[in-house]
């Protein structure tokens, strides 16, 4: 069973401290047996004082961190000489350095500063809440902040934006462990979106759609049950009965990409399926997909995450040896 442990720091968000717990746990292999144990932790295992109104009682100091194969570090509202002067304190400072290498560190939102000031992120690509991203970046000049994504992944480092950017990471972390089937289980058990790209916006300024103009909703969940099919724009506004024209500003206001964009991200996320949970050829994938040859899935997904159909059966068939 993976370990997984959370560091609780004073000032804590608890929406985001349940975040690893909540979607870890839903994680259950074909024989239903839990694959992640996750355990919180406080720098000296007392009560920490959450950014709400209310302490958390912790069973568990942050010796635990030295014996897990991840650690979660959830954002603060009290980060004090952290944020102010990218300053470590004593304790957290030899916490973090007991972490076994080799091991995974993640950061939701505001977490990220704890890593960058112990220097996890120092020549490493990594993002935080929007808000916070330009400070991170004027402070920690050695690390690549991008502010416009949900989450980055760079191996064993990982950084995610505010709030429901830690959902969308943490199901990343499972689908790059076990595949896409259980992280989809995940998300259905959690009654969440399975799968928002990294690379996806994390704020865009999306008008409230006017409830008498309708949505799009209706025409992507439509959509989503015809990928293998040619679709057009065309066959999606007529769907919507909109015009080409107002379906396309709306689709954007709504998803924050052009339809087209969004078709290739679900049948970049079929493909994978299917290559996860099949021995289909190549071709049969492609076609099931939507992608119509196996050279458009090989360009649509090597674009998508940098790797063949093949390579990544390969991968995900030894990833599940070795599990």
């Amino acid at each position: 069973m993976h370990r997984v442990g959370v560091l609780a720091l004073d000032g804590v968000v608890p929406f985001e401290l349940g975040i690893p717990a909540r979607i870890f746990h839903a994680a259950r292999g074909s024989d239903g047996s839990q694959l992640y144990s996750v355990t919180t932790c406080s720098l000296d295992g007392g009560p920490v004082h959450a950014e709400a109104d209310y302490d958390l009682a912790v069973s568990h100091d942050a010796s635990l961190l030295a014996a897990v194969d991840t650690v979660v570090v959830p954002p603060s509202h009290r980060l004090g000489p952290i944020r102010e002067e990218g300053r470590l304190p004593g304790p957290l400072r030899d916490a973090l350095a007991a972490v076994r290498p080799g091991t995974r560190i993640v950061a939701i939102c505001t977490g990220a500063y704890v890593l960058a000031a112990a220097g996890l992120l120092d020549g490493r690509p990594a993002t935080t809440h929007w808000r916070e991203a330009d400070r991170l970046q004027r402070m920690f000049t050695a690390t690549r902040i991008d502010p416009d994504v949900l989450y980055v992944d760079d191996g064993e480092v990982l950084t995610s934006a505010g709030v429901a950017a830690g959902i969308d990471l943490c199901l990343h972390i499972i689908r790059r462990d076990h595949g896409s089937h259980i992280a989809n289980e995940v998300a259905r058990s959690c009654v969440v979106p399975p799968w928002r790209e990294g690379g996806q916006a994390q704020y865009l300024q999306r008008p409230v759609p006017d409830p008498s103009t309708g949505s799009t909703a209706a025409t992507r969940a439509w959509a989503m049950q015809r990928l293998a099919e040619p679709l057009t724009l065309s066959d999606l506004a007529a769907h919507a009965n909109m015009s080409v024209r107002t379906f396309s500003r709306r689709f954007r206001e709504e998803v924050g990409s052009t339809s087209g964009q969004w078709l290739a991200r679900q049948r970049v996320d079929l493909a994978r399926h299917f290559l996860e949970t099949t021995d289909w050829p190549i071709d049969l994938v492609a076609h099931r997909a939507g992608f119509g040859t196996g050279t458009s899935l090989r360009q649509h997904l090597h674009t998508a995450i940098g790797v063949s159909p093949q390579a990544y059966r390969r991968t995900f068939r030894h990833q599940q040896t070795a599990a």
